[in-house]
């Protein structure tokens, strides 16, 4: 990732509400970030943190009603995808940003092949022939480690296996050579060596292809294995963001220490008990006027109670440039023990 290179997404205070029976709730809170090309930005948080809701709002991929993008901007290389018509950002979805979703079985369409399933977006925004396409489709699979990939083409889903099924959603979402890829925790449901597989394919599909990508993971130690920068999210909004080495040695935000120290430690004490974050995430039935973090904080004061604090500099770069944080409390200036 070049520095000071534009980027190639830009979001600016965006705002997704649900309309329910029960009242609104408010599910993405005035969310800001960039991505640089090359750049892969891990985005972390419990589940109900708002990471995924986040990123389906980029490219309104949320059902509406219920949803309502309230306001912000999404500036893909300077164009506003939220002011897009329908058609065109039918465009940009496939073409310029590819989504990989957690479930490849439910993803995948059973009655399709394979090969008609990665075709059809080539064919679709590329407007190639059906043998380029087929052409095209054979590389792409070659590419995500699929073997024997011209007689695959004609399989379908159910005869692949997990990590084969999410192999062949990251090809669909790199036909078209995006700028950026979207990963929806892809890797959740696979056992731990396709796991691993994956993550490897990622990180040689980036090497390759140069683009950038959102990881969105639960999983701290995926993030620190393949990120550049991580996002934090709580209550619909971003409570820190930093460099990912900076983030695991001087983490600032109360939630994301408390992250840190549910992983488990290969080389501390044998009696070390897990930390375990006592509380439940916010309901979000009206705007934040408090810290979203609060009740379940052991750093709480009154501030905590009358705002909900802005992202300020921790490092002295601009907000979303270094690292910065949304918290009332100063933290010590490194907290080894998070981390180690």
């Amino acid at each position: 990732m070049a520095e000071g290179a534009a980027p190639v997404l830009d979001v600016r205070g965006l705002k997704t509400v649900f309309r329910t029976r029960g009242g609104e709730i408010h599910a993405v809170n005035d969310v800001s970030f960039q991505l640089r090309r090359g750049e892969l930005l891990g985005v972390v948080g419990e589940s109900g943190s708002g990471k995924s809701v986040t990123m389906m709002s980029l490219i309104r991929l949320l059902p509406s009603p219920p949803a309502d993008i309230r306001k912000g901007e999404v500036l893909l290389n300077g164009r506003d995808l939220l002011k897009m018509s329908p058609e065109a950002l039918r465009e940009v979805r496939g073409a310029r940003v590819g989504f990989v979703f957690q479930d490849p079985m439910t993803s995948l369409n059973p009655v399709f092949t394979v090969g008609d399933q990665i075709m059809e977006p080539l064919r679709e925004h590329l407007g190639m022939t059906k043998e380029m396409a087929e052409r095209r489709a054979v590389e792409l699979l070659e590419l995500v480690g699929i073997p024997d990939a011209r007689k695959r083409l004609k399989s379908y889903p159910h005869q692949f296996s997990g990590g084969m099924r999410q192999r062949v959603m990251i090809a669909i979402a790199l036909a078209c050579d995006p700028d950026v890829l979207i990963a929806d925790e892809p890797t959740t449901a696979l056992d731990v060596t396709i796991q691993a597989q994956i993550l490897e394919l990622v990180k040689d599909l980036r090497q390759k292809l140069g683009m950038a990508i959102i990881w969105i993971t639960h999983d701290l130690g995926v993030i620190a294995g393949i990120a550049d920068r991580v996002m934090v999210m709580y209550g619909g909004q971003v409570v820190e963001q930093a460099p990912v080495g900076e983030l695991f040695a001087n983490p600032q935000h109360p939630y994301t220490r408390a992250l840190l120290q549910t992983i488990p430690r290969i080389n501390g004490p044998r009696e070390t008990r897990l930390k375990v974050i006592e509380g439940q995430p916010p309901i979000l039935s009206a705007p934040l006027a408090a810290c979203p973090f609060r009740a379940r904080c052991e750093y709480r004061h009154d501030a905590c109670d009358r705002m909900n604090p802005a992202r300020r500099p921790v490092d002295g770069r601009p907000v979303g440039q270094g690292h910065d944080v949304a918290c009332h409390w100063q933290a010590p200036a490194r907290v080894e023990a998070a981390h180690a």
